[in-house]
């Protein structure tokens, strides 16, 4: 247990209030947090570092009546969150955002899980917007631990509202990071049980959007890292797109109702179809 976490489940002890308690006397200071953030950091799961998160322990010191910096010098400076972090800005329109985004998450574990089978289902409506997006991985671990897969969501269009995450197997949503400004989604998608090393699981989460989705014209999937079998399925409920092209190697497809792409031993980069209407 780091310094930080020791101080903050000792503080709480003596203050003698639960984490439920807690979080409320947080959200009355207007700060959100969630009980399961409470926890990871009272136990050193994880520790604070974004903006909001540091402004938490300021009001926390003073809920649990510590002298003020307490527990705030205790966290230094921030720090990345591994080798996934490093890599994952490079990906992204603003690597920054990402990064942000990232900082109060556990993606300690992402390059410790195999990519067995990542299997993507996207629908359009009628009306010609991406009406959802159903995702099966197969995952497997290279070391006992690893409990959780993490899901990063980026659109084109900025300042409308973001898909609703919904888990549909073998998971359930941990933390959750919406910026709408910023058209990006992550989210924690928490196992139904730790993974021993040579484990396998499967996992399904979809991401629903509202009815005020504007105009579908492509949908990419990235892979930082090497997956063993990727399949893509483009479902058109209303009439086909005028012309599509295949992403991976930018060759123009024969547009129809459904597109498919099966790819085996796929390497970093870039999959998926951009089409015109």
């Amino acid at each position: 247990m780091n310094e930080f976490a020791e101080a903050l489940r000792t503080a709480i002890t003596n203050r003698g209030l639960g984490l439920e308690r807690l979080r409320e006397h947080l959200s009355q200071h207007g700060v959100s947090v969630s009980m399961a953030t409470l926890s990871y950091w009272q136990t050193g799961r994880s520790r604070p570092e974004r903006q909001k998160s540091l402004q938490a322990v300021v009001h926390l010191e003073h809920i649990l009546q510590v002298p003020p910096g307490h527990l705030s010098e205790l966290l230094g400076s921030s720090r990345p969150r591994g080798r996934w972090l490093r890599r994952a800005p490079e990906f992204w329109p603003e690597p920054s955002c990402v990064e942000h985004a990232l900082l109060d998450l556990e993606t300690r574990w992402d390059d410790q899980l195999i990519r067995v089978s990542q299997q993507d289902f996207v629908t359009i409506g009628a009306d010609r917007s991406e009406r959802s997006f159903r995702s099966r991985q197969v995952l497997s671990a290279a070391m006992d631990g690893p409990d959780r897969w993490v899901v990063i969501m980026h659109s084109d269009e900025y300042d409308r509202p973001l898909p609703e995450v919904r888990t549909l197997r073998n998971c359930r949503i941990g933390q959750l990071v919406r910026d709408e400004e910023q058209g990006f989604l992550v989210a924690e998608l928490l196992f139904d049980r730790v993974l021993r090393k040579g484990e396998s699981i499967v996992v399904e989460h979809e991401l629903v959007n509202s009815e005020l989705s504007p105009l579908a014209f492509s949908y990419e999937r990235k892979f930082r890292l090497p997956t063993r079998e990727y399949v893509l399925e483009v479902t058109f409920e209303g009439a086909p797109p005028a012309s599509v092209v295949q992403l991976a190697d930018n060759s123009r497809v024969e547009p129809s109702q459904t597109l498919l792409d099966v790819a085996l031993d796929v390497q970093p980069g870039i999959r998926g179809f951009r089409w015109d209407w």
